[in-house]
């Protein structure tokens, strides 16, 4: 008995397997179950744990906004549900003490004025094939003496909207990526 298998066929089971697997895992997130309680804007950051992380003092300041990573900050829930991350203390007079997580790149722009710098990158999810959701590009705005505002998702190809996920305070900002 001789079995023919179409190659294909056999090649697009492949395909659909491995994008189903893909999506599988980049939908399960950083969903930890438990909702973070809202904290305003304004509001010191936790201290660092164990000693400073990378671009931070044992204050939580942040000292080098370049070497910053997730997770240094605090989550907090946003406007419509956006849940994001607030990195550092804000200096006085700060332009992002009214910011919220969630704002569009319009709302941002209207309270803090416009960015020093600016500019966008593509995340991983952008390589996930047949993956066709939010966050797949960044948005980031640098203002000079106030810190880093990171947007993510817009329209495919819109590389300069979104909304606001990260809020990185550094009043020591050079204002340039």
């Amino acid at each position: 008995m001789r079995i023919r298998i179409n190659s294909s066929a056999a090649l697009l089971a492949v395909t659909a397997v491995v994008a189903l697997a893909s999506v599988g895992c980049a939908s399960r997130g950083a969903s930890n179950g438990g909702q973070p309680a809202a904290v305003p804007a304004g509001a010191p950051a936790a201290p660092a744990r164990g000693g400073a992380k990378a671009g931070m003092d044992a204050q939580g300041n942040v000292v080098d906004s370049s070497k910053i990573e997730a997770g240094s900050g605090r989550t907090v829930k946003g406007l419509n549900g956006y849940e994001g991350e607030i990195t550092g203390n804000p200096g006085r007079n700060s332009k992002f003490a009214r910011l919220q997580i969630g704002m569009s790149t319009r709302q941002v722009t209207d309270l803090a004025g416009q960015p020093t710098d600016q500019g966008a990158y593509m995340t991983g999810k952008a390589f996930i094939p047949f993956y066709f959701g939010s966050d797949r590009h960044r948005f980031e705005m640098t203002y000079k003496g106030q810190g880093r505002l990171i947007f993510a998702g817009g329209g495919m190809g819109d590389f300069s909207s979104g909304n606001l996920i990260w809020i990185i305070h550094n009043p020591n900002e050079s204002g340039y990526r």
